[in-house]
């Protein structure tokens, strides 16, 4: 089998990695130590093996290495790490959205890219994007609800408190500054 030099940038490192033509793009990443990216069927079904490529999710199974030469390709690794988890990771990790984890880093990179082009998501919205993205051990839910907690949390719209749950009750009514005297005086008006 005759192997060929591809130059990928993976996780924004420029790469040169040794590939053969019928290599698959999940392939040459695993095999270059990027395993979080998972094999889970080898025909685009399950999306455990989903990267970005260009900023577009892509199951690496069914994705020729060749098709992706001098493409920026994103991985599961590339999005934070144990002492400094992305924002998408760390609602997984609080809303216990996941159990064997197996499906987990697909369904962060499906979830990041639906983040990228839509910060506020409906749930029905959520759940259409993860459409293509299996999980064999959870009904879904705890999954939708971290993906739209991490929306909340990179809109800046939820504090995160120290037990990893949202700090306060997002019910409370918006507080105004006063309007007394149209000089705006120390005291807030509203709901508290």
């Amino acid at each position: 089998m005759s192997h060929m030099e591809i130059e990928l940038e993976i996780n924004d490192v420029e790469r040169t990695v040794e590939a053969s033509k019928s290599d698959s793009l999940l392939d040459v990443l695993r095999r270059n130590g990027y395993t979080g990216a998972k094999r889970g069927c080898d025909t685009g079904a399950c999306g455990f093996c989903t990267v970005h490529v260009d900023g577009t999710p892509v199951k690496s199974c069914v994705e020729p290495v060749t098709k992706v030469r001098d493409a920026s390709i994103e991985t599961i690794e590339g999005l934070g790490d144990q002492d400094d988890l992305h924002p998408i990771q760390q609602a997984f990790v609080d809303n216990t959205a996941l159990q064997c984890g197996f499906c987990i880093p697909g369904m962060i990179m499906r979830s990041t890219a639906l983040l990228k082009g839509n910060p506020s998501p409906t749930e029905q919205e959520v759940r259409e994007a993860l459409s293509d993205n299996l999980c064999r051990c959870t009904g879904y839910k705890k999954i939708v609800e971290a993906v739209l907690d991490a929306a909340e949390r990179m809109d800046g719209g939820t504090a995160v408190a120290a037990d990893g749950g949202k700090a306060g009750d997002s019910r409370v009514a918006t507080v105004t500054e006063c309007s007394v005297n149209g000089n705006g005086c120390d005291c807030v008006e509203g709901d508290q």
